[in-house]
């Protein structure tokens, strides 16, 4: 007899907690993550950026999740077809004014994948390698970097993994969070990579949602105002798994506190060898980057 699907959720959840709890998960070294794949080196959020990610001996594969209009998990930062980093089917360019009419909410995802998203040029990393890409499913991307680190003799990654939702794209941009999480982790289950996922979010909804409905789920708070430590932590109804700043936030206090409540710290999106050098001598956990080949 076939369990629920939600009851299978959550035997597989209270396994995953078991082994949390006795160390078999715990974070052993320090956490280099790569950001969008490696958005400094290669297309951003592409599986070519993940893998060149997971060459330059990233821990973790950061990336964002948005849904097409046929209710697909994809792998996209903006909720639209960007003119900065996309050219159209046929090749030609985006303007600015028209990426509202390719929102990725309202298109299904084979028209989405028409896109490229990798042969512009990109003048904020001009050392951006071009290739002709798409925006790949989150399910394609997760088999086709396991495929990968299985065939390149490499570590299994964990997946640092953005829901992209606001309150005001409800329904609009992207499903309702309930909805959202629903749809998301159901291709985390189905792949099996569960006790190697990390949800991030700025979107306190949604990791409430995790932390309710699959409690073994590892959670990162994302903040990006000048707020406390204290403060922003206070926003979540539980103590989440990670806090991740933005890097310029960061200092000896927001350590400090974060690592008496067992807080790990992995600051964002840090470019500079400068920057790394001193969020390593406050003692975080780790470091988003989108160069993760300084993160050596």
């Amino acid at each position: 007899m076939k369990l629920d699907l939600k009851i299978q959720y959550w035997v597989c959840g209270a396994l995953a907690f078991w082994l949390v709890a006795n160390g078999a998960y715990a974070q052993k070294e320090f956490d280099k993550e790569g950001h969008r794949g490696c958005r400094g080196l290669m297309p951003e959020n592409t599986i070519p950026a993940m893998k060149q990610a997971l060459l330059l001996g990233v821990n973790t594969l950061e990336m964002d999740v948005h849904f097409s209009q046929d209710k697909k998990a994809l792998i996209s930062h903006d909720p639209y077809v960007s003119s900065k980093i996309a050219l159209k089917p046929d090749g030609s360019e985006i303007k600015p004014e028209e990426e509202k009419n390719y929102i990725l909410y309202k298109m299904n995802y084979d028209e989405i994948r028409r896109f490229d998203v990798g042969s512009k040029f990109y003048p904020e990393f001009p050392q951006q390698k071009k290739i002709k890409t798409y925006k790949p499913l989150l399910a394609e991307l997760i088999d086709s970097v396991e495929t990968f680190v299985t065939e390149h003799h490499l570590p299994l990654p964990q997946y640092n993994i953005e829901t992209k939702s606001t309150p005001e794209g409800d329904d609009v941009l992207h499903p309702a969070p309930e909805e959202f999480v629903k749809l998301m982790m159901q291709v985390i289950f189905s792949k099996h990579i569960e006790n190697r996922v990390i949800i991030q979010s700025f979107d306190p909804r949604t990791l409430e949602i995790i932390h309710r409905d699959y409690p073994a789920i590892r959670t990162s708070w994302l903040t990006a105002n000048p707020n406390s430590c204290e403060d922003n932590l206070k926003t979540l109804t539980f103590t989440p798994t990670i806090y991740s700043p933005y890097f310029m936030t960061v200092n000896e206090e927001t350590v400090k506190l974060c690592h008496s409540k067992n807080i790990l710290v992995v600051p964002w999106t840090v470019n500079s060898t400068e920057e790394i050098t001193r969020l390593k001598s406050l003692g975080v956990d780790g470091i988003i980057s989108d160069y993760p080949n300084l993160l050596h």
